[in-house]
C-alpha cells in the first residue's frame, strides 16, 4: 500500500470539465455533441488549466473519448510522456432532441435541466434517464481505484458527469448535481483514502477552479444558461 506524500494511501484526482465548445452552428441550430471541437477561447481556457498544472507529476490520464475532452487532455498534458485512456462511462449525458420540447417548455428543460434529477424516471432533457447515467458513471469511477498503478490522475470529462461525481462524494446524490457549477475548463481536486480498491474517505480540495477568470467578475449565468442562450429555433 502507498500513497501521496505523508500519507499511507491517500490518492489524488484533477478533474477537469473540457473547455469551451459551441454546440449550435452560427445559425443557432443543434449540432451532434459528440463531435464539437473547442472554440479557439476553448483552447486558451485549456492553456491557462495547463499552466496551473504544469507542475504536477500525474502518474495516469483519463478521458471520455469524445473529441472536446481529448483536445483539452492533450493541452494539459503538454509534453508529458504519460499515455490518454479514453473510459467511455464517462461519456457526457445524452440529451433527447430539443425540437421535440414544446417551444414555452424550452428554456425550463435546458437552462433548469438539473434541478429535477432526483425525481423517479427524470431524464434530460427526454433523453438518457438520470438514474442511468448515475449508473455509468459511479460504476466507471469505482473501477480507478481497483488500479493501484496511479497516485495522481487527470480525469477529463463533462459537466454532468462531473456533477455527479461531486455530487457522489459530497453526499448529495442526484439532488445534489444543480449546486455544483462545472465552468468550461474548469479544475475539482478530489483526494480518497483508498485500502485494497475499497475507497475508505473522499473529500473535496477545491471545486470549479479556472485558469481564465478565476472570480467569475464577467460571468453570471450558469453553464446551461449560456448553452439555451446559443439556441436559436428554426
Amino acid at each position: 500500500m502507498r500513497g501521496l506524500p505523508g500519507t499511507a494511501c491517500r490518492r489524488r484526482i484533477y478533474l477537469m470539465r473540457h473547455a469551451d465548445v459551441c454546440y449550435f452552428d452560427p445559425a443557432g441550430r443543434p449540432l451532434d455533441p459528440r463531435h464539437v471541437p473547442l472554440t479557439e477561447l476553448g483552447r486558451q481556457q485549456a492553456a491557462a488549466a495547463a499552466e496551473l498544472l504544469a507542475e504536477v507529476a500525474f502518474d495516469a490520464a483519463i478521458c471520455s473519448g469524445l473529441e472536446r475532452t481529448e483536445e483539452t487532455a492533450r493541452i494539459v498534458l503538454g509534453a508529458r510522456n504519460l499515455s490518454l485512456r479514453h473510459e467511455t462511462r464517462f461519456k457526457e449525458v445524452k440529451a433527447g432532441r430539443l425540437a421535440d420540447v414544446p417551444a414555452d417548455m424550452r428554456e425550463q428543460v435546458v437552462g433548469y435541466a438539473y434541478d429535477a434529477a432526483h425525481l423517479p424516471d427524470a431524464s434530460f432533457m427526454g433523453g438518457e434517464r438520470w438514474r442511468d447515467v448515475q449508473t455509468r458513471v459511479l460504476a466507471a469511477w469505482h473501477d480507478l481505484f481497483a488500479d493501484d498503478s496511479w497516485l495522481t490522475l487527470l480525469l477529463v470529462a463533462h459537466d454532468a458527469v462531473n456533477r455527479i461525481l461531486l455530487a457522489h462524494i459530497a453526499g448529495a446524490g442526484l439532488g445534489g448535481l444543480n449546486a455544483f457549477e462545472q465552468d468550461p475548463a474548469c479544475i475539482n481536486i478530489i483526494e480518497m483514502d483508498v485500502d485494497a480498491g475499497r475507497v475508505e474517505r473522499a473529500f473535496l480540495r477545491a471545486v470549479n477552479l479556472t485558469g481564465c477568470d478565476p472570480i467569475r467578475a464577467n460571468s453570471h449565468l450558469t453553464v446551461l444558461e449560456r448553452v439555451f442562450r446559443q439556441y436559436k429555433p428554426g
